[in-house]
């Protein structure tokens, strides 16, 4: 309590004051779990499973007892004429009342016991539908995430080019006022100050779209800021410690592949139950019933009349000729899912290469361009000396400049293709996510 008076209280201060801002520091799991909670595709998809359970359920109860209650009132309009020895003579009486139980128990129903069958593995497809839907959004805001964090890499070493030339450029004006160095020079260093500071602002904006891309994902409102913790250097061992293979890789649990294989069993349930189009119905049934029989509408003195009844039903099909064009339809159907799967798995398979390719060039290219940051930094630092004891040139310090940026926006930009690489590879196998 002591705490929620406090949170109010702060909360009902900065609202006074203008200053309201809540930020949301996230690591990946924390985004996620967010997501996974909030976003409502995954409650859509877990309200879908439900309404395959209920389904489940009501052919289940299939198997119960039916019973109703029912009633009839007839009113007769033109009695019935009957003929003895040429005699006439009205037959039946005006009001008839009918009412009672009626009790009814399938004994022998093979289609509803196949729709048994069919409605589990609709569940299935539904579970199935589901974690494929978890997967995709992890995979999104996996992404996002490291998209976040590229963004807030770059914009980092931008703002720290742009300060390095803004202090050359102070450098450099400082000397022409001297007398120590000409015009060009000067001029040559405001340009390269004035060039970066575009970039710094695509980059400031890369920033914001990507937080609302995250938040949107994160179904996070947009007053609510939001700060990705650690860069993406954090996961340079990532890379080395995760050596995939080929070989080392399935698709058993690739999700499409799996809905698809549950299709296919849908399918063949569905021909089983259209099999029993051709089998016996049996069904006993019970009836408990109340009749009166008057002229009048004097319901006092109506004399109720009870009777009971069992009956045992069955009904045999012995010709319908849509049911045979209903099973070579299905049959067909079935042959094309069983193509399309076979295409769908060698093009996956085709993906998984891609992304393995992608990992292997990001992974070597993270190993070059460490070594280019280092190598880059070495050639500034000795442009910066040179240019201090007058044996260098502005272009020069520049050119330096420029090549450290480059290279470390392209260190940054390798491990960001890495993550996403595996990301995607991730939910291509179909890893589902768990909270470490």
């Amino acid at each position: 309590m002591k705490r929620r008076i406090m949170a109010l209280a702060i909360a009902m201060t900065m609202a006074l004051t203008g200053t309201f801002a809540e930020t949301l520091h996230l690591t990946l799991d924390k985004a996620i779990e967010i997501a996974l909670a909030d976003n409502p595709t995954i409650q859509i998809a877990e309200q879908d499973v439900q309404l395959k359970e209920l389904a489940k359920l009501e052919t289940t109860m299939g198997l119960l007892p039916e019973a109703n209650l029912s009633g009839s009132y007839q009113r007769t309009i033109e009695k019935q004429t009957m003929v003895m020895n040429n005699m006439q003579f009205k037959v039946g009486v005006n009001n008839m009342y009918t009412g009672g139980l009626s009790v009814s128990l399938p004994v022998f129903a093979p289609a509803l016991y196949k729709s048994m069958n069919l409605t589990r593995t609709d569940v299935e497809l539904a579970l199935e539908s589901a974690r494929a839907s978890k997967q995709d959004l992890v995979c999104q805001v996996t992404k996002a995430f490291y998209q976040l964090m590229l963004a807030q890499d770059s914009y980092a070493v931008l703002q720290k080019s742009l300060a390095q030339s803004e202090e050359n450029f102070r450098i450099v004006a400082a000397k022409y006022d001297e007398g120590r160095v000409s015009e060009y020079d000067k001029i040559s260093a405001e340009v390269q100050m004035r060039n970066l500071q575009p970039s710094v602002i695509s980059a400031r904006n890369a920033v914001d779209l990507s937080k609302l891309q995250l938040k949107v994902l994160m179904g996070v409102t947009a007053d609510v800021d939001v700060a990705v913790e650690g860069n993406l250097k954090d996961y340079e061992e990532q890379m080395y410690a995760s050596m995939l293979t080929i070989d080392s890789l399935s698709l058993a649990q690739n999700s499409s592949l799996m809905q698809m294989d549950l299709n296919s069993r849908l399918l063949q349930n569905t021909l089983a139950v259209q099999h029993t189009n051709f089998m016996p119905n049996v069904a006993l049934q019970f009836n408990y019933m109340y009749t009166c029989m008057a002229d009048n509408f004097d319901f006092g003195n109506y004399n109720w009349n009870p009777y009971a009844n069992v009956s045992l039903s069955v009904s045999v099909p012995l010709f319908r000729y849509s049911n045979f064009s209903t099973l070579k339809k299905t049959r067909l159907q079935m042959n094309q899912l069983q193509l399309n799967r076979d295409y769908a798995e060698r093009q996956l398979r085709m993906q998984m290469n891609t992304y393995l390719n992608n990992m292997t060039a990001s992974a070597e290219q993270v190993s070059s361009n460490k070594e280019a940051i280092i190598q880059a930094q070495k050639g500034r630092d000795i442009a910066q000396t040179l240019y201090d004891v007058g044996r260098g040139t502005v272009l020069e310090l520049n050119s330096a400049e420029v090549a450290l940026t480059q290279s470390e926006l392209t260190y940054s930009q390798s491990v960001f293709d890495w993550l996403t690489a595996k990301a995607d590879l991730d939910k291509l196998i179909g890893v589902d996510y768990e909270n470490e």
